[in-house]
């Protein structure tokens, strides 16, 4: 087993490995997957090295900004998955869904103090990274986190990309020695661990653990809980099962076509695994392992020039490198800000020239201006936004092209760029299956002009930022049948 690759490991404290504790915990809370993990990988490194047992903590809090029934029962649906994959291994798997605010509270202390060492996922947005810094301070124990994100570690570069040509020209330099140092597909495979630990009885009792038949997804499951029961789970289910499904699905059907179907919203060619992805069911690894077993495509490929270009460095097929570039350098450029800037979701973070022509039209005369009541509840004067809004509220998610637009209309017709953002945050992160991401960000500031660049002629409103209209968008693309399907 090659060792997790140093940069991907950082230490969130100084207290020193506990030897004398009965096994290692693995605190699981955005790489929800049993393969192609480095932390899983990271934790069982530890399991050998120490001699102990291995113990998965798998956390779901409800006292987060816009839990609902649809992120718990996605994320849930995970936890069904990872349970039937630890009952057959060497490993004691401990799902906990917290049944109201601070329910939780002393949980992780409590599994901490028998452990020699507590492993957790290095996710660089939401919450998570405060609660990290959080529970470093107050352990008694090393608290290590693991970046198991993308294919380039996040702390391969100290470095802020303002636009995705300067990134990708990077990640082309940097690449080529990262893509040898993958996850394992089942880190606990072919390993002789110690024989499972129980969870404390004191823990169980006092913290019991997610129920069967809430694992089995009943129609009530979250009744009683605090969070937020108007946003329904979608049709889409959960867990890395489904993530691999859908990964094989889009390679076996929708790949080949890519590149003349992604931007159509009535052809549906995207790849639909940014919530996969997101709740860490998916690995950026195994979908890049997949492709390139699908391309028959070794790193021996690879065009020595570094261009910056989007596609001929992978010399893959057109297909392949059009997803790649937005499966690698759209995506991780999100990570590597989020990483290096912890207001990346503030008004002020937008690029100098976007802040100061947006400055100068922000008292633009708005032809329409909505409410975030009428935004979010589909209700304007335009059918294409209001197709893209119910796609939304329906099934967590907006066509790729179209979040787009719809982000574009959201900051023509709200009082200011501020309130506009605003807005974004609040219906992207309270309905998207993939908000609250990193990547979700990237795409909401773009829209006011993160990673882009001025372009002419100054329009009202926008100013210098890009323009895009839902009239350009039904002339050019086809949308009938979406229209249709979410009016």
């Amino acid at each position: 087993m090659a060792p997790v690759p140093e940069p991907r490991i950082a230490r969130c404290n100084d207290a020193p490995p506990n030897p004398g504790g009965d096994y290692v915990l693995y605190w699981m809370i955005a790489f929800r997957r049993t393969g192609w993990n480095f932390s899983l990988q990271r934790a069982v490194e530890w399991c050998l090295e120490l001699n102990k047992p291995l113990l998965v903590f798998e956390p779901l809090r409800v006292g987060y900004a816009w839990a609902s029934d649809r992120f718990h029962r996605f994320i849930v649906d995970g936890m069904a998955d990872n349970q039937q994959h630890f009952e057959k291994a060497d490993a004691t798997y401990y799902p906990y869904v917290e049944p109201r605010p601070d329910a939780d509270k002393g949980l992780l202390a409590a599994l901490a103090d028998k452990a020699c060492v507590v492993v957790t996922d290095d996710f660089p947005a939401f919450f998570i990274p405060r609660m990290i810094r959080a529970a470093g301070k107050s352990l008694p124990v090393c608290l290590e986190k693991v970046d198991s994100n993308g294919l380039l570690p996040m702390r391969a570069t100290d470095k802020e990309f303002t636009a995705a040509q300067f990134f990708r020209r990077f990640l082309q330099k940097k690449l080529p020695s990262e893509l040898s140092r993958t996850p394992e597909a089942d880190p606990l495979k072919g390993k002789k661990l110690p024989a499972a630990v129980s969870v404390p009885a004191a823990v169980v009792k006092k913290w019991p653990p997610v129920s069967s038949e809430m694992l089995r997804g009943g129609h009530k499951a979250f009744s009683d809980f605090d969070i937020d029961h108007r946003v329904l789970p979608v049709e889409k289910r959960g867990g890395p099962k489904e993530g691999s499904k859908t990964l094989k699905s889009f390679l076996d059907r929708k790949l080949s076509l890519y590149p003349e179907n992604r931007n159509h919203p009535d052809e549906d060619g995207t790849s639909g695994l940014s919530p996969y992805l997101h709740f860490g069911h998916v690995s950026v690894h195994e979908v890049f392992q997949r492709l390139a077993e699908k391309e028959d495509w070794t790193p021996e490929h690879l065009q020595n020039k570094v261009t910056g270009g989007r596609a001929g460095w992978w010399r893959m097929s057109e297909a392949a490198e059009a997803f790649l570039d937005e499966l690698v350098t759209w995506r991780e450029i999100g990570f590597n800000l989020c990483s290096l800037s912890e207001d990346y979701d503030n008004y002020e973070s937008l690029p100098d020239w976007a802040l100061k022509t947006l400055g100068r039209h922000a008292a633009d005369r708005r032809r329409y201006l909505y409410s975030l009541e009428a935004f979010e509840s589909a209700a304007t004067h335009d059918p294409l936004w209001n197709a893209a809004q119910t796609q939304l509220l329906a099934e967590g998610r907006i066509h790729n092209y179209l979040r787009m637009v719809w982000g574009k209309k959201i900051l023509e017709w709200t009082p200011s760029p501020q309130e506009a953002l605003e807005v974004m945050i609040e219906l992207n992160n309270k309905y998207a299956l993939d908000g609250r991401d990193p990547n979700s960000y990237s795409g909401i500031m773009w829209c006011l002009g993160r990673y882009d660049r001025a372009w002419g002629p100054e329009r009202p409103i926008f100013g210098k930022v890009r323009y895009m209209s839902s009239e350009n968008t039904v002339r050019k693309l086809r949308v009938s049948e979406y229209m249709e399907r979410y009016k």
